[in-house]
């Protein structure tokens, strides 16, 4: 892998993990373009997952200092609730993670067709909640769990995590502001717990040949992207403007099915 398409599949992985587009599907059509084998690129791509966290913690930075400031005075206070409820969304995928962690992996080698389908699943969801009636209650336990349950489907290439959290949420009927700012938080323990798993396995350093020159420029690329990304959707939450995500993935779906 060159620098050019390592800063090109981080601007995808920087855009795409907070848009509802599914960064795992486009990651991996931009591997079957580029032809990057899966195996040899599984660091890289845990690399670009580690910059979009990082962008998520830069942009919610003062929400995040808020729930640790509510953790530390031990009381059954909103933001100790609100860190119950991030715990609660991380069991399902954390479950399926370290029990199906290959067949997992095995989904993110070169299937364009696979691919297709699952970002048809998602312009499926994405269109069905743009037109659900918008609710405006508190995200509860429940809600929560419901919501991490359409994450952990997100680990399929193709499933959009942020836009079947996202429109679950809308679906269930809670407030579509609470909910960017959830699904984005979300992920935070996740991510870090898969990547903290796979360096205490040796995985990490086991499974690349991606050079470090592109690897930095990857990381940058999706860092700085995702920073820019997460802005956006925020704001496209706010206006509930699905739809037209809902049309790119259905297209995107239809030409890596004919593709394949």
């Amino acid at each position: 892998m060159n620098e050019l398409q390592a800063l090109l599949l981080g601007l995808v992985q920087g855009l795409t993990e907070f848009l509802p587009v599914s960064s795992s599907g486009h990651l991996e059509i931009g591997h079957v373009l580029f032809g990057v084998e899966g195996q040899s690129s599984l660091l890289f791509d845990i690399v670009l997952h580690g910059a979009t966290v990082l962008s998520t913690l830069v942009v919610f930075r003062k929400d995040i200092l808020e729930l640790f400031k509510g953790l530390f005075e031990f009381r059954w206070n909103e933001p100790t609730q609100y860190t119950a409820k991030l715990l609660v969304s991380a069991i399902p995928v954390g479950i399926v993670g370290v029990l199906f962690e290959e067949e997992i992996e095995s989904l993110f080698f070169g299937n364009l067709l696979w691919v297709g389908l699952a970002l048809l699943v998602t312009a499926l969801l994405l269109g069905f909640a743009n037109f659900a009636r918008h609710g405006q209650r508190k995200i509860r336990f429940i809600d929560a769990f419901i919501i991490g349950i359409a994450q952990m489907m997100a680990v399929i290439p193709g499933i959009s995590r942020s836009g079947s959290t996202i429109a679950s949420g809308m679906i269930l009927g809670n407030n579509k502001n609470d909910l960017a700012k959830f699904s984005f938080l979300m992920v935070i323990i996740p991510i870090l717990g898969a990547n903290l798993l796979k360096l205490l396995s040796g995985d990490l350093t086991a499974q690349t040949d991606v050079a470090v020159l592109p690897m930095v420029v990857g990381f940058l690329a999706a860092f700085f992207s995702g920073l820019l990304a997460c802005s956006w959707m925020i704001k496209i939450v706010k206006r509930g403007k699905l739809i037209y995500f809902a049309i790119y993935c259905a297209l995107i779906g239809l030409i890596a099915i004919f593709a394949a």
